[in-house]
């Protein structure tokens, strides 16, 4: 194994500012996989490959001969590739930003400006093109992540209606979950019900959820948020955490028994604002659910791991 194209990656890596948690073999062979660096194809020949997380550990075993645990795929996502959009240093599903965010077809490729600057490595040139795009880093950056944002589907709401929630944390979570998850993982959902610490029901479409099967009448069992997937035919029940009030076991009989005329699948989630307050109710979140932490808005976590976001039967 050639560990000086690794350690050089490592050294690009650091140069290019990326934080202390990402400087490392891990992050380094993401960067080779962008490249499609083998151990002895030169820096002036580094590629843009579209390429997925399991492609790229399949792609580190074969070249490399490092091998990774299946179950370390969000590592690779969470904790280098996150992090790598997040700088500008590759896009995210370039050949199609509408993919949903939970697709297992998800793709990176490096950014355009970037791999002109890294097929410069070792040369006298290497620096100047370094330095021009640290300079303009920050505006790629930015651009990047503005068309992110331009792919993002909002929930519809009703024809008519205006949402107002009464303020403090709560609200603002509920907020989070209607502008930046339902955008994310709930493409063309519908707002069915909104509960809100000022007015219970801030947000009711009691028509869309009869038509889904369910009469809810008993309005102190409802979720804060509930969203209506049509293509998928998914109802998304959800509880905003910020001092009690996760899907534990009890919650999820209880909202299981609600909605247990619904002709939709159920997708239970618990929503909280940082992993902070996450972390205080690990031990009773129930199982085959879904957690959301609003300052992570591009991931979900999984408890149990079967499948991505989706129903149980």
């Amino acid at each position: 194994m050639n560990d000086s194209k690794i350690e050089q990656a490592l050294e690009i890596l650091k140069l290019l500012g990326l934080p202390r948690q990402q400087l490392n073999e891990r992050s380094a062979l993401c960067l080779l996989a962008l490249l499609n660096l083998g151990q002895d194809t030169p820096w002036k020949e580094a590629q843009s490959p579209l390429i997925g997380i399991t492609p790229i550990m399949k792609w580190v075993e074969e070249q490399y001969e490092i091998t990774y645990a299946p179950n370390t795929r969000e590592t690779f996502r969470r904790q280098s590739m996150h992090q790598f959009v997040e700088a500008g240093i590759a896009s995210y599903n370039p050949d199609n930003p509408k993919r949903a965010v939970n697709s297992p077809h998800a793709v990176y490729q490096i950014t355009s400006e970037l791999l002109q600057v890294l097929r410069k490595w070792g040369t006298s040139h290497f620096q100047s093109e370094l330095d021009c795009w640290l300079t303009e880093q920050r505006t790629l950056t930015a651009r990047y992540a503005r068309e992110r944002e331009m792919h993002l589907v909002p929930v519809v709401i009703a024809e008519g209606h205006t949402l107002r929630l009464s303020s403090g944390d709560h609200s603002i979570l509920i907020k989070q979950i209607i502008e930046q998850f339902a955008p994310r993982f709930i493409p063309n959902g519908k707002l069915v019900y909104v509960g809100d610490t000022g007015e219970k029901w801030g947000y009711f479409d009691a028509a869309l959820l009869e038509s889904i099967g369910v009469s809810a009448t008993n309005h102190g069992k409802m979720p804060d948020v509930v969203l209506f997937f049509p293509e998928k035919n998914w109802l998304i029940l959800i509880e905003a955490v910020t001092s009690h009030g996760p899907v534990d076991g009890k919650r999820h009989e209880e909202l299981s028994r609600l909605f247990a005329q619904s002709k939709a699948g159920l997708v239970f989630v618990s929503a909280f604002p940082d992993r902070r307050t996450m972390n205080k109710y690990l031990d009773v979140i129930s199982w085959e659910t879904e957690v959301w932490v609003a300052d992570a808005p591009t991931h979900l976590i999984h408890f149990n791991g079967v499948r991505f976001l989706g129903p149980y039967s």
